[in-house]
């Protein structure tokens, strides 16, 4: 019963705003490709570790990371933060949609590639919650229920919400790049996923540190910060399902 407990807290994040963000789609997709890019998603977040880890410990092994964070500290918080992990993360949730969903036939309207971008980035979320979360797949943390909780919820405000918007505004760009047969909106979509994403986790760390050194000055301004980001994502989502609904089909472009 406790394991179950501990899945609930793992998935309910992404379940809800699943549910939440498939109600903005005028035709529904069926369950079996919402199942499917779900799946990517979830693929996208494993391919992405791999290649993150395998990047780091490259590097590392190589003297490269010493070297380069001692010599260029900000250079290489930039690098690692916007490179490394932003980067890296949104273009597996692109490219595993734009290969596995884009040309399937349930494939209509533009507003779907949205819906299979979020979805898939909601399956990146799910197991980065998983892995944070589940005691059995990540042992050393070792969370009681309350905090798997707590966590579930900060995660469902936090870094869920951020995985479904940047694969939102992705996703509208790439639409917009179909529309008008202009590649440049795609490249310009992950661009701007991939900024906001690494404000977001410069935020983030902008908070923990400012609680571990306690500067209340740093926490709130940071705190400011991710909520202005957060915010500023979601109307740029709620914006572009309008204007998406607005275009005609895709379907043969």
């Amino acid at each position: 019963m406790t394991f179950i407990l501990y899945l609930i807290f793992g998935l309910s994040p992404s379940i809800i705003w699943l549910l939440f963000y498939l109600k903005k789609d005028p035709h529904p997709e069926s369950r079996r490709m919402i199942a499917k890019v779900f799946l990517l998603g979830i693929l996208a977040a494993l391919a992405a570790g791999v290649v993150e880890l395998g990047l780091f410990k490259l590097a590392e092994n190589a003297g490269i990371m010493i070297r380069f964070s001692d010599s260029f500290p900000l250079l290489y918080f930039l690098f690692y933060n916007f490179i490394l992990v932003s980067f890296v993360e949104e273009y597996s949730k692109y490219i595993m949609v734009r290969i596995g969903a884009v040309k399937d036939t349930q494939f209509d309207e533009p507003v779907d590639v949205v819906i299979y971008m979020i979805t898939a980035a909601l399956g990146f979320a799910a197991l980065e919650n998983l892995l944070y979360i589940v005691p059995v797949l990540f042992p050393e943390e070792n969370f009681t229920i309350f905090q798997a909780g707590t966590i579930s919820l900060f995660r469902f405000i936090g870094a869920t919400f951020l995985h479904a918007l940047g694969s939102g505004i992705a996703g509208i760009f790439l639409a917009i790049s179909f529309y008008k047969k202009k590649r440049g909106y795609a490249f310009l979509g992950i661009f701007l996923a991939v900024l906001l994403h690494g404000l977001f986790n410069i935020s983030i760390i902008g908070i923990e540190g400012g609680m571990a050194k306690k500067d209340s000055f740093l926490v709130n301004i940071s705190l400011v910060s991710l909520s202005a980001i957060l915010f500023f994502m979601a109307m740029s989502v709620s914006a572009g399902f309008k204007k998406l609904k607005k275009l005609a089909s895709v379907c043969k472009i």
